[in-house]
């Protein structure tokens, strides 16, 4: 696979090379040419600037351009890598990323570094925390990396915020309005940038609004409220704020502070009408879930509300090295919208919805705080080529769910706490660099007694403590071939908790305890992986090949009697095949592509408890909740002068048919598994234009063709799960800087 940097990401990432090597940088459009000469570095994956060619790995950089042009169309938080990174799937266009992945397995989210949600219980909510206008760049580490500890099997994808570069203040307005051109579709968005860099200090302040409306499908119908949280009919606030300091004799030490406060919640205007999939004899005319104006008596307004802060301070001459020590707390909490399934009942409360049962509403609450260091020598040894890098993290999770309307506890206060050394070599033979190194994960896992709720029969759990310990491994070589040639081979291990809050709420077994739930195990997941990529004046093409493997994995079910997620932990294997590609065709016109083909298999039963049999072959294909059809992503972009450029886009996700069979010899069981989703193809369009001294004009057209289709992880039956994606919309953006 391609490592796409674009030239004003290359020059941002190169000037760090003379700083700390942890700060991201921002450079102007202008300075592509320049840029283009210099290293193409990321921080991702390694805690110190590396040249990307040095790394073995597929890596992706989500460029500021990116960023800007997928704004344009649309301030979804994820659109943006759906249509850059080949292994991220289709985005769910709501509050929620049910459904998202990378390459099949949840990828650990980072802003700055700091993750964001809880591994203990992952509420599919932790892709929308910022403004993504604050947004530099987005590094992501396709497939398992041990480099970031607990949450990163998947993956890592690191939003990366801005950081000014040239000396004096400079303030940047941008407004946004979007609309479908029905009477409650209307959006808007206004945001404020002030970047300011004097002698030895920076500092950036943003703070933007964004108000958006209802949402209509291509048939000119109202979308329905996604169940796991809307964006439609929210309002979005966001306050960041980070101030630097660089000192010392050569200006080698840095002090850096940042803020972030970030809330989007829903209006509550808007109530679920639930449709219905074709079903013979129930349901001939099927149609997807909309909405109607109304509010559910006494229910409250599903939010996401994340704050952290971010301490770093950093030393590029400590013991002839580099020292970085990082602090960060953050404070997440998520609530959802109100449902009033049977697992909310309860016979000792008094109902509170106008149908005689209790309407109930989940909240989610994370703490975390951690502490950071990490020391990279070059030419150890005096070696040339010869690179050290060695750190210890340590990590305090806690996390919580909560019955928000009748204050029950659902997942009891789960406390995981991590201290992590690592070591990393790397040495330059020529043209091949060959690295490898190892973690200790040495983690613990507690949970105090609970009773589970009525519906899961009110039985008492002994809680516990589980011990989590586990060495994990990378090795990798790359090869320069030729200045436009090289190729990598890689094995890494990543390790993870799973979704620790499943399972310790469905508990509706009298005598369990928290140390006897062999549900609560780790993931460890390691990945083989070859790749080759081309860079030439004008084009560059990637490819690779991965294969994933995890003996006790996860994947995700639909219980057909609570309609609820249930998570499965057996066997998983993940096969794929990525390439992108890049052509310059001349000084005015520009192609890309994104290919991906994601295959995943596991098991149709784990192993028994009693030791009965053993785990199931990997029989049972992974679907649309865990593994993303085929994906193909192109765009031409025209620059039809130095003031304005086009850009047409389309992304297809194929269709798909799945089944599987397998035989249980213990209790002669036949177990089946069969799963169709239909693809389609959307087209966007983005016009810019600049007039000097006035601003940057946008017209972006989403869905241009205005296509009618369902989401493809909406295609799975599931409990109110039948969402038509957006059909056409336009919006317009004024950009100002001064």
């Amino acid at each position: 696979m391609i490592k796409p940097l674009s030239a004003a990401i290359g020059i941002a990432l190169a000037s760090m090379l003379t700083a700390t090597g942890a700060f991201a940088q921002q450079a102007d459009e202008e300075q592509g040419s320049e840029a283009a000469r210099l290293d193409r570095v990321i921080v991702t994956g390694t805690r110190a600037p590396k040249a990307v060619d040095k790394i073995p790995g597929a890596i992706s950089v989500v460029s500021t351009e990116d960023i800007r042009h997928t704004l344009s169309l649309t301030e979804d938080a994820t659109a943006v890598l759906a249509r850059t990174v080949p292994g991220y799937s289709e985005a769910s266009q709501a509050m929620s990323n049910t459904g998202e992945n990378l390459r099949g397995r949840i990828a650990l989210r980072l802003f700055d570094g700091v993750p964001q949600g809880s591994p203990l219980r992952e509420g599919t909510r932790n892709a929308t925390f910022t403004d993504m206008g604050i947004v530099d760049r987005i590094e992501v580490i396709n497939g398992p990396s041990a480099s970031e500890g607990v949450g990163a099997a998947g993956g890592i994808i690191n939003y990366i915020s801005a950081t000014p570069t040239q000396e004096g203040s400079q303030f940047r307005l941008l407004t946004r309005y979007s609309t479908q051109f029905k009477d409650d579709s209307a959006g808007w968005k206004v945001g404020v940038n002030f970047m300011h860099k004097q002698d030895n200090f920076d500092a950036v302040v943003g703070a933007s609004r964004i108000d958006r409306g209802m949402g209509y499908d291509g048939n000119g119908v109202r979308l329905g409220m996604n169940t796991s949280g809307s964006v439609n009919d929210s309002v979005a606030n966001n306050l960041f704020m980070k101030f630097g300091f660089n000192f010392g004799e050569m200006g080698e030490k840095r002090l850096q502070a940042s803020y972030s406060d970030f809330k989007i919640e829903g209006n509550g205007n808007y109530i679920q009408v639930d449709g219905c999939r074709y079903e013979p004899g129930f349901c001939e005319d099927p149609r997807p879930n909309t909405s109607e104006r109304g509010n559910l008596f006494g229910t409250k307004a599903e939010f996401n509300d994340f704050r952290q802060v971010n301490v770093i301070y950093s030393d590029g001459d400590f013991l002839a090295g580099t020292l970085v020590l990082n602090a960060y707390w953050a404070d997440q909490a998520m609530r959802y919208p109100p449902e009033d399934g049977d697992d909310r009942q309860d016979p000792l409360i008094p109902p509170n919805g106008p149908n005689g049962r209790i309407w109930d509403q989940s909240e989610i609450r994370s703490d975390k705080r951690g502490l950071r260091a990490s020391w990279t020598r070059p030419e150890l040894f005096g070696v040339d080529g010869l690179e050290l890098h060695t750190g210890i993290d340590w990590v305090q999770d806690t996390a919580d769910q909560r019955l928000a309307l009748t204050d029950r506890l659902w997942v009891p206060p789960m406390e995981y706490t991590s201290l992590a050394p690592y070591v990393q070599l790397s040495y330059d033979i020529g043209p091949v660099t060959v690295s490898g190194g190892v973690r200790r994960e040495d983690g613990e896992l507690h949970v105090d007694s609970y009773t589970t709720t009525w519906f899961r029969n009110r039985v008492f759990v002994e809680g516990g403590t589980l011990s989590y310990t586990d060495t994990m491994k990378n090795l990798g070589a790359v090869w320069q071939i030729s200045p436009e040639w090289s190729a990598f081979v890689a094995y890494g291990e990543g390790f993870g908790l799973p979704n620790v809050g499943i399972p310790l709420r469905n508990i509706n077994i009298p005598g369990q305890s928290v140390d006897g739930i062999l549900d609560l195990q780790p993931i460890i997941v390691d990945n083989r992986e070859v790749g080759v990529n081309w860079r030439g004046r004008s084009a560059s093409f990637g490819a690779s090949y991965y294969d994933s493997k995890a003996d006790f994995g996860t994947s995700l079910a639909v219980d057909p009697v609570t309609n609820d997620f249930v998570l499965n932990r057996a066997p998983t294997r993940i096969k794929g095949f990525e390439a992108t590609g890049e052509w310059n065709v001349n000084a005015d016109w520009r192609l890309t592509a994104v290919y991906a083909r994601t295959r995943g298999k596991t098991s149709f039963w784990t192993a028994d408890t009693l030791g009965r049999y053993p785990a199931g072959g990997l029989n049972r294909p992974m679907g649309a909740l865990d593994v993303n059809p085929d994906k193909l992503v192109l765009s031409a972009r025209w620059r039809f002068s130095d003031q304005g450029d086009v850009t047409l886009g389309s992304t297809t996700l194929m269709s798909r048919e799945l089944s599987g069979s397998d035989f249980r010899d213990f209790d002669d069981r036949t177990f089946s598994y069969s799963e169709r989703t239909d693809g389609y193809t959307l087209f966007d369009l983005g016009v810019n234009y600049r007039v000097e001294n006035v601003g940057r004009f946008s017209l972006g057209v989403e869905n241009l063709l205005d296509k009618q289709y369902i989401l493809t992880w909406s295609q799975v039956p599931g409990f109110r799960n039948y969402w038509a994606g957006r059909g056409r919309m336009y919006s317009v953006t004024y950009e100002y800087t001064f």
